[in-house]
């Protein structure tokens, strides 16, 4: 009966001094799905602490599953190619003919910086929560995050993300679309 009470009273010290984030030197790593529209994927993360409320990352999300497109000439829609194409006359160069396109590497992947404000402290709302919005800069887009993390044991949490663009580079017609929209993201997190 004692070793159950002290191994219960241990396990109870465990999920006590759970803390989300710790400051500087701390670090994180995140595994997870991205949630978007036409693709569902995965996301790797790690974040490292820089001071008390301050941490910088990287991630990398590739799409397992995309959305096949329809595209004209190489553009999403035959309004966009004759946009581009001025000159473009169906009666002498022939009809525009629909072909069907699916997502290469280049589409599927993203990879990111990070910096994060971790507040979960700030907010006081429990040692285990950690509540942080941030900046990213990827390779379609500078955008924004929100997530949260709560930690079940000193190693071990989940997470969940919301990110959307504040500035997209270039075009955003078909695959372009691709990590380049409102995200969401659910998944484990890890004490490191």
């Amino acid at each position: 009966m004692k070793k159950i009470t002290t191994i219960l009273f241990l396990l109870t010290i465990g999920f006590a001094n759970a803390q989300a984030f710790k400051g500087k030197g701390d670090i994180k790593f995140q595994v997870g799905a991205n949630i978007q529209k036409w693709g569902t994927g995965i996301t790797a993360t790690s974040d490292f602490g820089l001071g008390e409320n301050i941490s910088y990352g990287f991630s990398a999300t590739y799409l397992l599953n995309t959305k096949k497109y329809t595209t004209y000439g190489g553009y999403a829609s035959e309004a966009a190619f004759l946009a581009a194409n001025p000159t473009y006359d169906p009666a002498i160069d022939g009809a525009i003919t629909p072909t069907t396109a699916k997502a290469k590497f280049e589409d599927r992947i993203d990879l990111r910086a990070r910096f994060n404000a971790n507040i979960g402290n700030v907010l006081n709302i429990s040692d285990k929560l950690d509540v942080y919005p941030g900046l990213d800069l990827g390779l379609r887009n500078f955008g924004a995050h929100l997530g949260a993390r709560y930690f079940f044991t000193e190693g071990f949490g989940m997470y969940s993300e919301a990110g959307f663009p504040l500035a997209k580079y270039g075009s955003s017609d078909g695959f372009k679309t691709l990590n380049n929209q409102f995200v969401f993201q659910i998944g484990a997190t890890f004490n490191l």
